[in-house]
């Protein structure tokens, strides 16, 4: 069975360029309340094909990043995401429904 981590990243890599989602949806996809465990997940995130710079708070702020929030923040620009004052601009056409 796959772990919990995993699963995480499987979810993860289905998010496309230029969209976001956030770590409760990942976490409900998965049956749990644990959005700090998704976070955590991919916070240790050994796979370079896992877009974890795409997840982000419910309430379209940042949110962390092992490489910093900067680093993020130029991740998400780089692949036509605005971001002002540490929130996804235009939030709700950005966020990846799976």
């Amino acid at each position: 069975m796959e772990s919990f981590n995993e699963r995480v990243y499987k979810l993860c890599k289905k998010i496309p360029r230029g969209y976001v989602t956030t770590y409760k949806e990942i976490a409900n996809l998965l049956g749990t309340k644990a959005y700090r465990a998704v976070g955590n997940a991919l916070n240790k995130n050994p796979y370079k094909n896992v877009p974890c710079h795409r997840v982000i708070n419910s309430s379209g702020k940042i949110g962390g990043f092992a490489l910093g929030t900067k680093k993020k923040i130029e991740m998400l620009a780089k692949e036509g995401i605005e971001i002002k004052n540490n929130e996804i601009v235009d939030f709700e056409k950005r966020l990846f429904k799976f």
